[in-house]
């Protein structure tokens, strides 16, 4: 178990009469990182969240957080966003964004001004007094979000932070979500929306059947899987090439080609021979590393619970 990390799970199972739902997890959350945690539903993620904030105790296995048991004190430097949203719909927005703040330990006055402050931020400054009901689902979902980072947590744990918001909102949530990260805090992400976690995350945790998948950078996990070929763009007879076994040309839009090279070539020869040849040209070369989407399809795409 890491002494340095913000949440340590050292081999964590939990199980619902013979099912077990979760079966010896062990990852490390750091301040500052930003650690997304993947796997179809029914994997065990929720319930690996629910034990990290002691809603649920694990069968097996230690967890700390920031530094030992979740205490009472310590929950109040957590901020959760649970896939279940739930704000109070007849009181005002601000009225029920100060008394959640409240909850954490947040004086009054403090709570008030932050959630003014925030809702401007968040665009949604003329709706402080509307009643939550008349809000849309997305600006419902920018509120809650607003309540799990406003009593300043060390660590965030959000469940589909940007579902049912539209792209320029998704922006939003993201900017916030890297502000909160840049100032040290740890941030635990569930999504199943992979170009997300290509774009923010540092480290994940794949999970299918309760079991752990693939755990690690997430820039090395998807070099695991990489294939031995090469994307190009450009002109030239690819199949020329010194290397180079086979081209598959995909229409994307683009007409990229997949170089698929010998067991001898390397990316490097590759560029090298490109680069003598004065009837090639490229536009972009790069290793054909898989998508997170095409790894959890490989991984986990067959592993559902209902």
């Amino acid at each position: 178990m890491s002494q340095n990390a913000f949440i340590s799970v050292e081999s964590v199972s939990k199980n619902y009469g013979n099912f077990r739902a979760v079966d010896h997890v062990s990852f490390d959350v750091y301040a500052g990182e930003i650690f997304a945690m993947l796997g179809p539903n029914g994997s065990g993620k929720t319930t690996t969240i629910r034990m990290v904030l002691d809603i649920l105790k694990p069968d097996t296995g230690r967890i700390s957080v920031l530094g030992g048991p979740l205490t009472d004190e310590k929950k109040d430097s957590i901020g959760y966003l649970p896939e279940e949203r739930g704000l109070y719909r007849n009181a005002s927005v601000v009225d029920v964004m100060v008394y959640l703040a409240g909850l954490k330990g947040l004086p009054r006055q403090e709570a008030k001004k932050r959630s003014l402050a925030m809702l401007e931020k968040l665009d949604l400054g003329e709706h402080a007094k509307s009643k939550v009901s008349e809000l849309s689902k997305g600006m419902q979902q920018k509120v809650q979000f607003a309540v799990t980072i406003l009593h300043e947590p060390q660590i965030i744990i959000v469940d589909e932070p940007f579902s049912g918001l539209d792209p320029v909102n998704t922006l939003l949530i993201k900017d916030l979500l890297l502000d909160f990260n840049k100032q040290g805090g740890a941030v635990v992400m569930s999504t199943h929306q992979m170009h997300q976690v290509e774009e923010l995350a540092d480290r994940m945790l794949m999970l299918s059947k309760g079991q752990q998948k693939l755990y690690g950078p997430v820039s090395e996990i998807r070099e695991q899987f990489a294939s031995h070929a090469i994307v190009v763009e450009g002109t030239g007879d690819w199949s020329a090439l010194p290397g180079v076994a086979s081209v598959e040309t995909v229409h994307n839009g683009r007409d990229s080609n997949v170089l698929h090279l010998l067991p001898e070539a390397t990316a490097d020869s590759v560029l090298a021979a490109i680069a003598a040849s004065p009837d090639t040209h490229i536009r972009r070369f790069e290793l054909a590393v898989p998508s997170l989407n095409d790894i959890f399809i490989e991984v986990a795409g067959g592993d559902r619970h209902d």
